[in-house]
């Protein structure tokens, strides 16, 4: 398991939608680094992320959390994630750690109202978009991460 986790590691150091993406205190199970989303309102800055993994992976699923802030419905408070795919109805152990993160970051893209963690956003979307996208940039503004260099 572990030397899954390390390979997948590399795989996805290799992917330019995260930056800096290590261990955490050298743990195989816990990653982290920075998001860089493409597109507005999120694409002003990078979001830290965890990646905690079970010490039963590839059977159990690997679980997400942003660390920094975010005007998103689909991110609760806490950083808590509504990502269908690490889900255990949906997860599959040939899912690899890189798929996680392609998922994570299309999430980020895209804002889909369907995917809810926190109501009032999701329907601030659908019935207000420019008040949601503005609110979303100026949220991305204070709390965002700078982004790296390329």
């Amino acid at each position: 398991m572990a030397a899954r986790i390390v390979k997948e590691l590399e795989e996805a150091r290799r992917w330019g939608g995260a930056r800096g993406l290590r261990l955490q205190d050298g743990d195989v199970l816990r990653w982290t680094g920075l998001l860089l989303p493409n597109n507005p309102p999120y694409n002003a800055g990078a979001f830290r992320f965890k990646l905690t993994f079970s010490p039963h992976h590839p059977l159990v699923p690997p679980h997400a959390t942003l660390c920094t802030r975010i005007y998103h419905p689909s991110v609760d408070t806490d950083g808590h994630v509504c990502q269908p795919l690490t889900s255990d109805q949906h997860w599959v152990p040939t899912t690899r750690a890189i798929q996680v993160l392609q998922d994570l970051l299309l999430l980020l893209d895209s804002p889909d109202p369907q995917r809810v963690l926190r109501p009032d956003l999701a329907r601030e979307l659908q019935e207000r978009p420019e008040v949601f996208q503005r609110r979303a940039e100026e949220h991305t503004r204070c709390h965002a991460e700078r982004r790296p260099e390329p």
